[in-house]
């Protein structure tokens, strides 16, 4: 079954792992709508269509946030707090993807809710393999709540 292509978005505020972030997703064949936001606050003005987001194509509701913790402005731990508590956007899944191996981030990051955490590969080629295990998850094997997967 082929995956049905989703909006990808992507909050590191690193451009250098924004862009291999994005090579590893097209290197996947993961032929996904790819948006990226630099840190929290505009992750939550994108969630939320305000600001630069306001225009109705400027932010695709996505159906899977990658998340970096470690970024100005609004970490994303406390990102990942004000979505997990928002109503409308509790549901969107939400894949840590961080340098962060430390106990406690983990520990907290699922206490708030997050789906999964995942520790950056250090080499490109294990980005793509992340890439792939988490398009044939998060695409193909689970069932999202209805609408999720095409708005």
């Amino acid at each position: 079954m082929i995956p049905k292509p989703i909006t990808i978005l992507l909050a590191d505020d690193d451009p250098d792992d924004r862009l291999m972030t994005r090579e590893a997703l097209e290197e996947s064949r993961l032929m996904n709508d790819f948006r990226w936001v630099a840190d929290g606050e505009s992750l939550l003005d994108y969630l939320r269509r305000e600001g630069e987001y306001a225009a109705p194509d400027a932010a695709p509701r996505p159906g899977l946030i990658l998340l970096d913790l470690n970024m100005p402005r609004k970490d994303g731990r406390e990102a990942l707090r004000e979505i997990k508590a928002n109503a409308e956007l509790r549901s969107i899944p939400i894949v840590v993807l961080t340098t962060s191996k430390a106990e406690e981030d983990i520990y907290r990051t699922y206490d708030l809710g997050v789906n999964s955490f995942i520790t950056k590969p250090v080499t490109f080629a294990g980005l793509v393999d992340v890439m792939k295990a988490l398009g044939r998850y998060w695409f193909e094997i689970v069932e999202l709540p209805p609408g999720q997967k095409d708005q």
